[in-house]
């Protein structure tokens, strides 16, 4: 009997999500501000794509890196939501092996990528606050494109590593994952194999990509502040802090809740599953939906533009 068990999930053709365990009779509710902040995430970021595209005054790099994460949130929201919904709202909680080792790469993939753009964005403010005169040659659209290239290719060859291994592990204990989408961590622990090469990689993935990318922009925001503050007037002061106001609220929407989830993971053991599971999904799933918004009210230019739209389309 336990020989057939053993061999029963040894190569799963489907995986069982959960979704959120222990709130199953709430999913409906919980629904609710999930599709809200998706709506609002696709609405926010397809905006401001279509802001920059049709203002020619917005083609600067700045603006150039804002597409890029608009892009990516995008993407990393599409690939969590439809699916979760789908638990949700019709109890569909099978996936196929390959499909959850797809959206695992995707997720982790573009996370990824966020926290590179974040880099590429803190470098910009850096050159311009540092090197106001010489921004503009240094910063030029071809190395925009290298930049956003870079961030792209160091992503997807990072993460290729998660999938990879994960198909090589023998999974004999349960094809169920307790959370409503694919992460690797998740899907490493169904494994019955020594997983720890999945594992300290996962480690090397969130220290010295993740972390460097952190400390990256630390070192910016340090050289920033310290040239921000040797200006000669208040006035200058705040109108240079001020340029920078929309990334550092960006900045702390991304890296917050992923040091509170971390944390939690590590000192919280007496933490039910499930709000663990809903922290999680917060992590996902806010950045993309604040990241416009943020945009949206503290940068100038932007918000006078989609004031213009609204006014012009109105009249």
């Amino acid at each position: 009997m336990s020989d057939s068990n053993t061999t029963e999930f040894t190569n799963p053709s489907t995986f069982i999500l959960l979704g959120i365990p222990g709130l199953e009779v709430a999913h409906v509710w919980i629904s609710i501000p999930f599709s809200t902040m998706y709506v609002i995430a696709v609405l926010g970021n397809f905006t401001v794509l279509c802001i920059v595209k049709r203002e020619p005054s917005l083609h600067a790099p700045m603006y150039y890196f804002l597409c890029m994460l608009a892009v990516t949130d995008l993407v990393l929201s599409t690939s969590i939501l439809p699916k979760m919904l789908s638990i949700f709202w019709f109890n569909s909680r099978e996936i196929d092996f390959s499909a959850c080792l797809t959206q695992m790469y995707f997720i982790h993939c573009f996370s990824v990528m966020v926290s590179g753009i974040l880099v590429a964005m803190a470098l910009d403010r850096y050159v311009a606050i540092c090197h106001p005169l010489r921004h503009s040659t240094i910063l030029t659209n071809p190395l925009v494109a290298k930049i956003g290239l870079a961030v792209v290719l160091r992503s997807g060859m990072v993460i290729l590593l998660y999938p990879i291994l994960a198909r090589q592990w023998p999974y004999c204990r349960t094809n169920v994952i307790p959370q409503p989408y694919c992460a690797h961590i998740a899907v490493v622990n169904l494994a019955c194999a020594d997983t720890r090469v999945s594992s300290y990689y996962g480690l090397f993935v969130l220290f010295f990509v993740t972390g460097l990318d952190g400390i990256f922009i630390a070192v910016s925001y340090t050289q920033i502040l310290r040239t921000t503050f040797s200006l000669p007037t208040k006035d200058a002061r705040l109108k240079t802090l001020g340029t920078c106001g929309s990334h550092i609220f960006v900045i702390l929407a991304f890296y917050i809740p992923g040091l509170v989830m971390s944390l939690m993971h590590r000192f919280a053991q007496n933490v039910p599953l499930h709000f663990h599971v809903f922290i999680a999904n917060v992590y996902l799933l806010v950045p993309p939906m604040l990241n416009p918004i943020i945009y949206g009210v503290k940068t100038k230019e932007i918000r006078v533009r989609l004031l213009h739209l609204f006014t012009h389309t109105g009249a």
